[in-house]
């Protein structure tokens, strides 16, 4: 079985992909060279690298869906959203500010940095998590969204995927960008 995260990046990706990681699923994050893959168009290559892994979140992964859905059917699909839109515009400038400009930023946003166009970064941030809605829409044994904000951890995801449910609290990274605090299963 394959996993996608597919939901941007500073929605709980690092928390999905530790999450997955618990359950033995070969991962992989954001990754310079599928990246790379993605802005060349090389998206057979994106494929080829897809089939050594069982499980992905971060960029670029959440921007291939649909190719990646018609590679490989039958996988699971998870968009992990925020609380609201301008939780995620937060943590994304918070974010940003500890990074610096990054290229993977401007490839996918337009902007090095998103201080000063947050109008921009909510429509692409909300018209993502609609497209993404909206091509899963009646699919619900292959497609869920999620928000740790709003509660949701081990035991839908282990419903989701029909693995066991841990009984070890929920692995909340980067939780200081969160604005609730850690929930157990």
């Amino acid at each position: 079985m394959k996993v996608f995260g597919v939901g941007l990046n500073k929605t709980g990706t690092t928390t999905l992909g530790e999450c997955l990681a618990h359950w033995g699923f070969r991962h992989i994050s954001c990754s310079e060279a599928a990246f790379n893959l993605w802005r060349e168009g090389n998206i057979a290559g994106l494929i080829e690298m897809a089939a050594n892994f069982d499980s992905f979140e971060d960029w670029p992964w959440p921007l291939v869906y649909r190719e990646l859905d018609a590679a490989f059917p039958g996988s699971k699909f998870i968009l992990t959203t925020r609380g609201t839109p301008d939780i995620w515009f937060r943590s994304l400038c918070n974010h940003a500010v500890k990074t610096g400009p990054t290229e993977f930023r401007k490839a996918i946003y337009g902007e090095y940095m998103p201080h000063g166009h947050k109008k921009t970064h909510v429509a692409l941030y909300e018209a993502h998590n609609q497209g993404v809605l909206d091509y899963f829409k009646g699919r619900t044994g292959d497609f869920i969204e999620v928000s740790w904000e709003k509660g949701d951890g081990w035991e839908i995801l282990g419903n989701f995927l029909n693995l066991p449910v841990p009984n070890i609290q929920f692995p909340h990274a980067n939780k200081g960008e969160f604005t609730s605090q850690p929930h157990h299963a």
